[in-house]
């Protein structure tokens, strides 16, 4: 019986986010210019609800004080207060408002994933594509280096580094990105390599084009559809890095709020059935499977396939 029930709520938890993506797609095609919305129609669900569920997560994001019942920080309760009317999803080890808590937590770890990704992007990137121009040393130069760090296991080096260095939101942010340029790197070399032996390319350096001319001009459009669903998938990996990092206590540090420790610091409620714990999970998740519908749907239409 408790089997039947599971899977008549899994049914509807897809049926719920199916019918949500539909709204959402045909709401964006209604209100979109002509060109944008012939773009949006060929949108699965999928990459719907994951486009409606990131939209949620970043208004969340610039609204948290708005939004939030109470302070990130403040003590407004006992330590593990039941769910009630004024705390409606209790509250932590220190008596802190978990829902407003939850909700700082989409600002700080989705902006700090965001930022680092966005660091780890053009420093990675920039230096794939300068190695695949100009070649000789400095390609091998830069790609024995990459191999090296790629050598190690990404978490385990950030461990290390941050036990290193400090663990301030600047040297998590430093740390990630260095660790996570590799993997764009390999990427952007990858792809410019197939490109720079164009026709096209060698047209332009006959006629005198700078690196930099060549690299924005030529190399990087064309580039830019694989980079950019790279980019979702390296935001989910770092998004992830960050939330095991603030688990494990080198991560963000308290007492500003974030999805990994928030984790932590309530584990014990699980000895108790109480579910309190895994909505930081869970909202880490959800963004993680959401994010992933979209990039599923840019490679789709990056690689020029039809249903």
């Amino acid at each position: 019986m408790g089997f039947l029930t599971g899977l008549f709520w899994l049914a509807a938890v897809i049926v719920g986010a199916m019918a949500a993506g539909w709204v959402f797609r045909t709401a964006v095609i209604a209100v979109s210019p002509h060109g944008v919305a012939r773009e949006f129609r060929t949108m699965p669900l999928t990459a719907g609800f994951g486009l409606l569920m990131i939209v949620i997560y970043v208004l969340v994001a610039v609204f948290a004080p708005a939004i939030a019942p109470f302070s990130e920080t403040a003590i407004v309760g006992r330590e593990y207060q039941a769910w009630d009317n004024v705390h409606l999803l209790g509250t932590d080890n220190l008596g802190r408002d978990m829902l407003s808590r939850l909700i700082y937590g989409a600002r700080n770890t989705v902006g700090i994933a965001f930022a680092t990704t966005a660091l780890a992007f053009i420093l990675g990137s920039v230096l794939g594509l300068l190695a695949a121009v100009v070649g000789g040393w400095l390609d091998q130069l830069l790609s024995r280096m990459v191999d090296v760090l790629m050598a190690i296991p990404a978490l385990i080096f950030a461990l290390l580094l941050l036990t290193i260095v400090g663990t301030s939101v600047i040297n998590m942010i430093l740390v990630i990105a260095v660790i996570d340029a590799t993997r764009v790197y390999r990427l952007a070399r990858a792809v410019a390599m197939n490109i720079v032996v164009m026709d096209y390319v060698e047209a332009a350096k006959l006629r005198g084009e700078g690196l930099w001319r060549l690299i924005t001009r030529e190399i990087l459009p064309n580039a830019l559809a694989p980079l950019v669903a790279e980019f979702g998938l390296r935001f989910c990996f770092v998004f992830l890095t960050i939330s095991a990092l603030s688990f494990l206590g080198l991560g963000i540090q308290p007492p500003t709020a974030d999805w990994g420790s928030m984790v932590r610091d309530n584990a014990t409620l699980i000895s108790f059935g109480d579910i309190t714990p895994l909505l930081p999970a869970g909202a880490i998740a959800l963004l993680t499977v959401s994010v992933n519908f979209v990039v599923d749907w840019q490679l789709h239409r990056a690689s020029g396939l039809r249903e």
